[in-house]
């Protein structure tokens, strides 16, 4: 495989993941505004938003299976259009039922587009033989602020849903079919397993006992991002006591300091090793959850948001790497189940803190997250020697036993 091919293929996936991180921005942040549109009920709207990771979560492993047969490249190819259009269908309805069903095709869309991506991804670091994966995912966050950004112009000059979505829709649609031409599907595509007789993608070769550390670390860091996303502005507002406009700052400050990690993260994996960033990243998100916690006041409280950014960042590009290095002829199915716990994690943490701060205190929720990140410590060692090149060959990965 040519330089070259390397070269684009890296870039049209990068685009791929700074178009999605766009797309769920322009979701997640007018919530309100579709609740509004719909008039869906504040009792109604959980499972609205319940469903949408666990349609992701089932088409996540429906992607594992699909791709014995056909390449991640051509799943993502489709997948990503899709989503597209089903947001803009999140904003074309009148209807309840409108919403609900273009919020199911959200869901699976997005589910099957998560792991091809990471597929794609992890495919790609082979090849290149280096650590690339946090680039990839700085893309998604500088996608996530831009999206938010387009969603707040859109709020700020009261612009209805499918005016708002129509034009990042038209420009972003045609933008990733042209670029889908460049993907590329790693060293050893599918054909080529084919043609050696081998179907190294079957259920049987991952072993769940050996990914279970991964998916675990997957939980618990997106039970952190599901907590900053969710608790951060009520939070500072109501347990910090700062003014509405001011408890809107933390998650600004997460998202570009979760993009400034990914974004050296890669130079620090090839220069300490994959298991070291994330025992860094694991203590530091700690940190942060305890200076929010123990936080006097708001500017405290924020500090604490900022470092978490820092240290979440480099946990979830670093999990799909090593499940690449865990299962190197089976990565693609590993990638697909590890996906899976993407959703759980962001299912459990927003009611999970919500829970323990109306029957505790939500200083007391946020230690439980912070406990969560520091178990991540323990199961560093599946992440993988120091050694700064692993592709082809160079590192055997380590494994926790945790049976």
């Amino acid at each position: 495989m040519t330089d070259a091919r390397l070269r684009r293929g890296r870039g049209a996936l990068a685009g791929s993941f700074f178009v999605q991180g766009v797309t769920f921005a322009l979701l997640v942040t007018r919530i309100p505004a579709i609740q509004d549109r719909y008039g869906i009920s504040d009792a109604l709207l959980p499972v609205f938003l319940a469903a949408v990771p666990i349609l992701a979560g089932v088409a996540s492993v429906l992607t594992g299976k699909v791709v014995r047969r056909i390449a991640p490249s051509a799943v993502l190819r489709w997948a990503q259009p899709l989503v597209l259009l089903a947001l803009l269908g999140v904003g074309a309805g009148t209807e309840i039922w409108q919403v609900a069903v273009a919020l199911g095709l959200f869901g699976l869309a997005v589910g099957a587009l998560d792991a091809a991506m990471n597929m794609l991804g992890v495919s790609l670091q082979r090849s290149y033989g280096r650590s690339i994966m946090l680039g990839f995912h700085a893309a998604y966050s500088l996608g996530g602020i831009a999206g938010a950004s387009l969603a707040w112009a859109g709020a700020h000059w009261d612009l209805a849903l499918f005016v708002s979505y129509l034009p990042v829709v038209a420009v972003l649609v045609p933008a990733v079919l042209a670029a889908s031409r460049w993907y590329v599907d790693g060293s050893l595509p599918p054909a080529t397993h084919k043609q050696h007789g081998q179907n190294p993608q079957g259920p049987a070769a991952v072993s769940f006992k050996l990914l279970l550390p991964l998916c675990l670390v997957m939980t618990f860091a997106y039970i952190g991002d599901s907590t900053v996303a969710n608790w951060s502005a009520k939070y500072l507002q109501d347990v910090l006591g700062s003014s509405e406009e001011l408890a809107t700052v933390p998650y600004n400050a997460y998202m570009v300091t979760t993009l400034l990690g990914r974004a050296v993260g890669d130079f620090g994996v090839r220069r300490l090793g994959a298991a070291a960033v994330v025992r860094g990243g694991s203590a530091l998100a700690a940190v942060g959850f305890a200076v929010v916690a123990l936080a006097p006041g708001a500017w405290v409280g924020m500090a604490g948001f900022t470092l978490l950014g820092l240290g979440l960042s480099v946990l979830v590009p670093q999990t799909f790497a090593a499940a690449g290095r865990l299962f190197p002829d089976a990565s693609d199915a590993a990638v697909a189940r590890l996906n899976v716990f993407n959703y759980v994690g962001f299912l459990i943490g927003s009611p999970l803190v919500g829970a323990l701060g109306d029957a505790w205190s939500y200083r007391g929720a946020m230690l439980v997250p912070m406990v969560l990140v520091l178990v991540t410590v323990v199961y560093a060692t599946s992440f993988g020697f120091r050694s700064a090149r692993y592709g082809g060959g160079h590192e055997r990965p380590r494994t926790v036993d945790v049976g």
